[in-house]
């Protein structure tokens, strides 16, 4: 362990801590040398778990030998940067959750016939960008049976620091990756589509087509706009969550949870 004392706001090797935006982090120039950030001991430790590779730790003093002490002894010899918990905050931007922050080496996405090989249940996250829903979805998924996660390029990243956070973990526990073309590259490799819209031609979830598909994809749109008619069109079907009392739609983190469940492999 080498701990390393920061008495100042530009204390060489804190940058990726602070400086550095989500963007510069991901690093779409050159992948191989992309960072993520964990936040807290616990989302730390599932994210070694799940075998990524650590690269520094920035630690409140007191939790070095409190609730970081498990993690710095796992992490081996990397740097544990550490301050009073003011000037980490200074340094962050925000107040640290668990007092303690993790960088990460990025991991290259599997591609898409990896995540759909053995699934019988994915979700597609179309356009996406509230980093709240994206952690959220993906805690969903984790727990209710989804076997992967397609994200199309405008959709939030879901190393995002706060992603990360919301999900509790659960990014590094879902097989994951970037869906460049439509939903017909789906159905090449085995799967029915079923986007989430409120449309005419809408059925309702508990279709007994639907929940007999051996293999589906589901489909969520934005927060605001929902899914492009081009998707709507192009999906095999197009499903509603019936409502009560005149409410028309549910935030998609929480339509998400409803169709994961609805709509598991039984």
């Amino acid at each position: 362990m080498s701990v390393i004392e920061i008495n100042s706001l530009s204390e060489p090797g804190v940058e990726v801590f602070s400086r550095l935006t989500e963007a510069q982090l991901r690093n779409r120039l050159s992948p191989r040398d992309g960072i993520f950030i964990a936040e807290s001991p616990k989302v730390i430790q599932v994210a070694l778990d799940m075998g990524h590779t650590p690269l520094s730790l920035l630690c409140e003093r007191r939790h070095i030998t409190g609730d970081a002490s498990s993690i710095i002894d796992r992490c081996g010899d990397i740097p544990v940067y550490t301050g009073d918990r003011d000037l980490l905050a200074k340094l962050t931007g925000y107040t640290l959750t668990r007092g303690v922050l993790c960088a990460f080496r990025r991991p290259t996405p599997p591609s898409l016939e990896e995540v759909c090989r053995n699934a019988s249940r994915i979700v597609v996250i179309d356009g996406v960008v509230d980093t709240t829903n994206i952690g959220a979805i993906f805690r969903s998924a984790a727990a209710l049976g989804i076997d992967g996660v397609v994200l199309t390029p405008d959709s939030c990243d879901p190393l995002n620091r706060r992603a990360v956070r919301v999900s509790m973990g659960s990014v590094f526990l879902v097989p994951w990756t970037w869906m460049e073309q439509g939903l017909d590259e789906l159905n090449t490799l085995g799967f029915r589509t079923a986007a989430m819209a409120l449309t005419d031609q809408s059925v309702p979830i508990n279709h007994p087509g639907l929940m007999s598909e051996p293999r589906l994809a589901i489909v969520m749109g934005t927060e605001g706009d929902g899914l492009p008619h081009e998707t709507i069109a192009e999906a095999d079907y197009v499903v509603r969550i019936p409502m009560s009392h005149h409410v028309d739609s549910l935030n998609v983190a929480a339509a998400a949870a409803v169709a994961f469940w609805q709509l598991r492999k039984r």
